[in-house]
C-alpha cells in the first residue's frame, strides 16, 4: 500500500509545505500533560488554555519559532527538603507544542486560577481576483 500524499492530487498545487507541516505536527511527541483546551473565541480568534496548577509565571516560558508555539514548564523541585508520605502532585517539567498556520499571531498570555490562557488571532483573508491575459502565440 502506497502512502497517500497531497502531491498525489493533481489539482492541489504548492501544498508540499503543508504536508511537511502535518508530518512535523505528528512528531511533536506531546503527552497528555498538561491537559489543554482550544476554543474559538470569534471568527478570527482562538484561545489555548493549559491547566498548569502549581506553576508560577516564572516557571513557564512561551516561545514562537518557525510557526511553532512552544510552552515549557519547569518547577523548582524542593522535594529533597520535604518528606512526602504520598506524592500525587508531580513537580515535573513539560513541553507542549502547537503548529500555527500562516497568518496566526500569538497575542497575550495570562495566568488565572491555575490556568494559562494564550490568545491567538488569525488575519482576515483578503479576497483577490486576478485576471490573466492570454497572449497570442
Amino acid at each position: 500500500m502506497s502512502k497517500l500524499t497531497l502531491g498525489s492530487y493533481p489539482h492541489m498545487l504548492g501544498f508540499e509545505q503543508l504536508e511537511r507541516l502535518l508530518e512535523r505536527t505528528a512528531k511533536t511527541g506531546n503527552e497528555g500533560y498538561p491537559p489543554f483546551n482550544i476554543e474559538q473565541t470569534s471568527d478570527f480568534s482562538y484561545r489555548i488554555t493549559l491547566a498548569v496548577a502549581g506553576f508560577a509565571e516564572e516557571d513557564l516560558s512561551i516561545t514562537v519559532e518557525d510557526r511553532q508555539l512552544v510552552i515549557h514548564g519547569r518547577q523548582n523541585d524542593d522535594g529533597a527538603e520535604r518528606l512526602f508520605l504520598h506524592r500525587g502532585i508531580a513537580a515535573r517539567q513539560f513541553q507542549r507544542s502547537f503548529v500555527l498556520a500562516d497568518g496566526v499571531e500569538v497575542g497575550e498570555a495570562q495566568m488565572e486560577n491555575g490556568l494559562l490562557h494564550i490568545d491567538l488571532t488569525r488575519a482576515r483573508p483578503e479576497t483577490v481576483v486576478q485576471t490573466i491575459n492570454i497572449k497570442k502565440g
